[in-house]
């Protein structure tokens, strides 16, 4: 738990060999990668916000039934700026940043200036993604950072935003049947649009221009104008299934104006971030086949989620299951001036994380009468049609208190039955590992004193038969 409290981790750039305990199954070889915020604190200054930190990458090699660890800070352009300045010198979300006080008055407004479109952090914390060959430390701003695997070298800097125009982007794609990665990003008021951007990225390029990027081969798949030209929706994952693509466009917003003028009003961009209690949440279904958007509307009430879980079809329906709350607390739960000693009795949720399921009926009677439920499917999940032709959907509830769920891969997009998370309550600090079952509501889970597990990965036997077949990882 010390790290919540905002001391710097130390990395470790050669591979230690860790203790095992019990024998690691044979099959078991390879590099789990991993990433996540490690330093609070440069020189006197420090971060706002648990998730500003500066990237730590982790490696865990298994091989022949032996682990080797080792870790290694993200070289980042931020974290080279901070270093050399021993001070926080580049903004994050919820940590806003200042030009040195010795500067004089015309460097000072130049820099005033500049963040008013402001240049994002590629402080890229958040996940790993595989591009072919090749493996890129993200986040959620128009930068990742390429690494080496093996040695967890910082390798070249991408910009998404001189492919496709977005300025911020999930850092949690999907990969089709090919290896090719989807995408999402959000494009900020560009040609006078706001507006929502899947994109596709090839797993190879064609072999007589295998020196080029396969950044260069990226394509627009389609656009979704955001109903807010200065508000699009803040959004952190999407669905896929086998036909379409899920986005849920939630009353959780990023302010633009707000954005644009934090700088000089001496804010953080995180402090832009409104949740409006009383408007609704929309969902898009995008045709994987056509690239069009479905035509009918469908909503339901104000939600703020994170974590798309998974996703499949049917009987004509779209089933997706999310992990959601009432309102936005989880964010400012992470701000460390909030992470003291007594953390996890003194600060509480005002919302439990449930995970809903909501089945969407794409294929409907459209004479049904008003208010009739157009779910055909065994669930208690409802979607009504009402007077304007607008469907307001309400989901059932599968369960509370998991969140960062995982799924066996091999079932994304797919009718599935187990969810691998950490389990919270009302406290987002995860206790435990859960195993749940979406059929049977049956809920196992693993823990230990003084533990607290990290995001689980699920890795499938090679000769797996059924979809719980394999190994759950998870750094504590």
């Amino acid at each position: 738990m010390e790290t919540l409290y905002g001391r710097n981790k130390e990395e470790h750039p050669e591979p230690v060999k860790a203790e095992v305990q019990g024998q690691l199954p044979t099959w078991l070889q390879g590099i789990l990668l991993r990433n996540g915020p490690g330093m609070h604190t440069i020189g006197d200054s420090k971060y706002n916000h648990w998730f500003d930190g500066l990237a730590l990458l982790h490696s865990f090699t298994f091989k022949n039934g032996e682990v080797y660890y080792r870790s290694k800070y993200l070289r980042s352009d931020t974290y080279n700026c901070n270093i050399e300045a021993n001070r926080i010198v580049v903004s994050e979300f919820g940590t806003m940043a200042y030009p040195d006080p010795c500067k004089n008055i015309f460097a000072k407004a130049f820099s005033y200036l500049s963040h008013t479109i402001p240049e994002f952090t590629d402080n890229c914390l958040i996940n790993i993604m595989k591009a072919g060959d090749d493996f890129y430390a993200t986040g959620e701003t128009n930068f990742i950072r390429k690494i080496n695997p093996q040695t967890l070298e910082t390798l070249e800097k991408v910009d998404y935003n001189k492919y496709v125009a977005v300025n911020l982007a999930t850092s949690h794609p999907h990969y089709d049947s090919a290896g090719n990665i989807l995408n999402m990003g959000t494009s900020i008021v560009d040609k006078g649009k706001t507006k929502y951007l899947l994109f596709k990225i090839p797993s190879s390029v064609p072999e007589q221009e295998k020196k080029k990027s396969c950044f260069k081969h990226l394509e627009v798949v389609c656009s979704i104008p955001s109903r807010s030209l200065l508000h699009p929706s803040y959004y952190h994952s999407f669905g896929i299934t086998e036909n379409y693509i899920i986005f849920i466009e939630q009353p959780f917003r990023l302010d633009i104006l707000k954005m644009a003028t934090a700088y000089i009003r001496g804010v953080s961009w995180a402090s832009c971030l409104a949740f409006s209690k009383d408007d609704k949440t929309w969902f898009h279904f995008i045709d994987r086949k056509t690239k069009k958007e479905v035509s009918t509307k469908f909503y339901t009430d104000a939600l703020v989620f994170f974590h798309h879980i998974n996703a499949y079809e049917e009987d004509g329906h779209i089933i997706f299951d999310i992990i959601a709350y009432k309102d936005n607390s989880l964010y400012d739960m992470f701000y460390l001036k909030n992470l003291g000693k007594d953390f996890e009795e003194c600060t509480k949720l005002t919302s439990i994380p449930t995970c809903r399921r909501f089945v969407v009926p794409l294929q409907y009677d459209k004479d049904a009468v008003l208010d009739k439920n157009l779910v055909t499917l065994p669930s208690t999940a409802t979607a009504v049609k009402e007077k304007d032709g607008n469907i307001y959907c309400q989901p059932e509830i599968l369960c509370e208190g998991i969140e960062l769920p995982r799924i066996n891969y091999d079932y994304n997009g797919k009718k599935y039955k187990y969810v691998f998370a950490t389990k919270v309550q009302w406290s987002p600090v995860p206790t435990k590992i859960a195993k749940f079952n979406t059929q049977t509501k049956e809920m196992v889970h693993w823990g230990q004193d003084d533990c607290w597990p990290s995001e689980p990965v699920f890795v499938p036997s090679p000769d797996a038969k059924e979809e719980d077949d394999g190994k759950i990882m998870t750094m504590f």
